[in-house]
């Protein structure tokens, strides 16, 4: 993974976007907040370097901290779903039966509606906030990680050693840890960092649409709602939103290509 360019490109993209999230209070002295009326709508310049909103705010410490809120309710998200859908469709793939009838027709109606009309759904049913935002996108993202393990789980429950260890009597819980889950690592790993990169756009979306992070918090959604009425007079707050959200969206996409182009045997170069 040294040598491929995906990977540094995305090591270069994430790198920037978590540290300026990490570190944005040291980064940016201003106050994502704190605006200054005469101030609006002031293009880049020496002292705000982005330029400022509508409301004097500057652009650049909005950026700064809205990758924070992104990260956040994105990692949250894609976590909650990972554990809750991963261990369904393992458990699916290992007891069989009725229990994975019912299970996988509960994530098959899941999974038909659209995306980020079951998101709404969700958000509609909690409140619009930070944690509705994360929950529904975890809501949104659980069936996936269901069908996708479920996929490879079962090739491995019908394998000579899972088999071997039934034999010989291990527990349930030695397999499924032990044999199980080491075994789709890989899948998980690489369907993570593209549903990480999928999630940042649901969110933005949601944001965008006023179902996310609420004001006055830092958002890059909420950026490009707030940025679209000024296009003509002062576009570049919704510029820069706009690339910051591609910028973090394309850096877990190569990320997630990396991983795969690694991880899988099948495309592996001699």
């Amino acid at each position: 993974m040294r040598r491929s360019l995906t990977v540094g490109a995305a090591g270069i993209v994430l790198g920037v976007v978590v540290t300026l999230a990490v570190f944005g209070p040291w980064l940016t002295p201003a106050d994502p907040n704190d605006g200054v009326l005469l101030d609006a709508r002031a293009g880049p310049s020496s002292e705000h370097w982005l330029g400022t909103d509508q409301l004097g705010r500057d652009v650049l410490a909005r950026i700064v901290y809205g990758y924070r809120t992104s990260l956040a309710i994105c990692a949250v998200a894609v976590a909650i779903a990972l554990a809750v859908g991963g261990t369904i469709g393992m458990l699916a793939a290992y007891y069989r039966g009725w229990f994975e009838r019912i299970v996988m027709r509960v994530m098959d109606v899941l999974f038909a509606f659209p995306i980020l009309l079951l998101a709404i759904g969700v958000i509609a049913v909690l409140g619009p906030n930070v944690w509705s935002a994360a929950i529904a996108i975890a809501v949104v993202y659980t069936p996936i990680f269901a069908r996708l393990l479920r996929g490879p789980a079962l090739v491995i429950c019908e394998s000579e050693y899972v088999q071997g260890a039934r034999a010989i009597g291990a527990s349930d819980t030695r397999i499924i840890f032990a044999h199980l889950l080491p075994n789709i690592t890989s899948v998980v790993l690489v369907q993570a960092s593209l549903l990480l990169s999928a999630a940042i756009l649901v969110e933005a979306s949601l944001s965008f649409l006023g179902l996310g992070a609420q004001p006055p918090t830092p958002s890059l959604g909420l950026m490009l709602a707030e940025g679209r009425n000024f296009m003509l007079l002062s576009p570049w707050p919704a510029v820069f939103a706009g690339f910051a959200i591609l910028s973090l969206s394309l850096g877990f996409n190569l990320l997630g290509d990396a991983l795969r182009d690694a991880l899988d045997p099948r495309l592996r170069t001699v």
